[in-house]
């Protein structure tokens, strides 16, 4: 038997404003979608979905500032660049980092609810 992870919902206040986000700044495609409730984006290999959250959940706080998940993005070249035009927009991102053993750069940053994402490039 063989398992495989082909897409993560992600439960949010706007739809449109994270489906907007995610177009813009990395290109993704929508492949699904129903009003402001559902969208889904072709993310490489790998479907990110967008789901309207319950009621309850709009009025709770956004993404604390640590989290327990991260979506991780593969970019395969101009990481620098493209830090620099997330910059640019206002997107809250970090340094490059690199750490000693992994052949790869990386740098986090936030979408507009407060989600944990990385970039990562390959040497």
């Amino acid at each position: 038997m063989q398992i495989a992870m082909t897409r993560l919902i992600l439960y949010v206040r706007d739809v449109a404003r994270l489906k907007s986000f995610y177009q813009t700044h990395f290109g993704f495609r929508v492949i699904e979608e129903i009003g402001n409730e559902w969208a889904v984006l072709a993310a490489g290999q790998f479907e990110l979905a967008l789901h309207l959250a319950g009621q309850p959940w709009r009025s709770m706080p956004l993404a604390p500032e640590s989290s327990n998940a991260k979506l991780v993005f593969k970019v395969d070249s101009g990481l620098a660049e493209l830090r620099t035009k997330l910059e640019k927009a206002n997107v809250p991102v970090g340094e490059i980092k690199r750490y000693p053993g992994f052949a790869y750069s990386l740098c986090d940053g936030r979408d507009p609810e407060g989600n944990v994402f990385q970039l990562s490039e390959s040497d």
